[in-house]
């Protein structure tokens, strides 16, 4: 039941989706609370994942992909609309590929995504839940705040026109803080994977693309 919680926030993107380059200002009223249910289904999954003792390797990659796609797409359609810079993507993508490549190591040998953090620092900064709550708290506000303003230039002009800026700002620094809690979180994957694999470590064939 918990990877089909995770497979509806799946559809529920390319609903948000279709909403957002719709071209229909008030059908865009719904950006900012459908963007928070899909986000916030991410904690039901993990719920009904324990509460039913479905948690598994499977599932755990799973949703961490699901977020992983959730995330770049929300952040690649912002740039696309031009409420961030391209900048901010790219990073999450960059980020994404390189934790993403470590933690598959990991999962060759059964072992889950945070449960690969060893030192203190990765424990809280990656694996602790007060962490994880807040960095997917942080998306949800920055997503839904920005999506929210999507139509009020059309439906509201005057509010726009005198609070449009400030209110971007704001979007932005939300995306900014974003960015700066994605880069603190992979640095200890990437940190502990490199000083895990010293010399002493068996190296695996490196297989030619």
């Amino acid at each position: 039941m918990a990877n089909w919680v995770t497979f509806a926030r799946f559809l529920l993107l390319f609903v948000l989706l279709g909403i957002v380059y719709s071209g229909v200002p008030t059908l865009q009223l719904v950006n900012a609370p459908l963007t928070i249910l899909i986000i916030a289904l991410d904690g039901v999954d993990g719920w009904v994942a324990r509460r039913f003792n479905e948690e598994s390797l499977f599932g755990a990659t799973f949703d961490i992909a699901i977020d992983r796609i959730v995330e770049t797409v929300l952040w690649v359609v912002l740039a696309h609309l031009g409420f961030i810079g391209v900048w901010i993507p790219l990073l999450f993508i960059i980020r994404g590929n390189l934790v993403d490549a470590i933690r598959s190591k990991g999962a060759a040998g059964g072992t889950a995504a945070f449960d690969m953090m060893q030192s203190p620092v990765g424990r809280f900064l990656v694996a602790g839940r007060f962490m994880r709550g807040f960095y997917a708290v942080l998306k949800a506000i920055t997503f839904a705040w920005i999506l929210l303003w999507q139509p009020f230039d059309v439906l509201a002009p005057d509010f726009w026109a005198a609070w449009g800026a400030g209110l971007s700002i704001v979007g932005l620094v939300l995306a900014w803080a974003s960015a700066a809690i994605c880069v603190a979180r992979g640095l200890p994957v990437i940190i502990e994977f490199c000083a895990n694999a010293g010399p002493g470590q068996p190296s695996a064939h490196r297989e030619e693309p």
